[in-house]
């Protein structure tokens, strides 16, 4: 009986986890639909906070180039390892009231993420302004590192 019961809360913990935005999560580029970034969203005093884990290679752009547009103090920062996700905090199933940076053009836009429901490998992420708003859905993937 004891095993089983460690069973079944084995699972019920990784079905938590599995919903859970904390891990490492691959971007895809709008434009081009090629991978991006890879992002690592982590949770801290109770918020969540995601940074660029590593940049996509690609052709003709330098890994260590900077946030030139950003207007606070990630201005000039490298992009690389920079915090994008700051202060989201738990709303149901729902992340919200943080915020979002797009280094691309330094712009702060307000944030919610949430898993997917049906795969909880899909995270969706909003950035808005009022009431307009562009959904981006990332994959999970492993730590870059490993």
């Amino acid at each position: 009986m004891k095993t089983v019961f460690t069973l079944l809360l084995s699972c019920f913990s990784l079905a938590l986890l599995a919903q859970s935005p904390v891990g490492f999560w691959r971007t895809i580029d709008d434009e081009t639909g090629k991978p991006k970034s890879i992002v690592e969203i982590y949770e801290k005093d109770g918020k969540l906070f995601g940074k660029i884990a590593q940049l996509t290679p690609e052709a003709g752009k330098d890994r260590n180039r900077v946030c030139i547009s950003c207007e606070d103090d990630r201005k000039n920062q490298k992009i690389e390892g920079m915090e994008i996700i700051r202060d989201m905090k738990k709303d149901g199933k729902e992340w919200e009231d943080g915020t979002i940076l797009d280094p691309k053009n330094g712009k702060v836009y307000d944030c919610e993420l949430w898993v997917d429901e049906d795969n909880p490998d899909l995270l969706n992420v909003r950035g808005y302004i009022a009431f307009f708003f562009r959904t981006q859905q990332w994959i999970r993937t492993k730590n870059p590192a490993q």
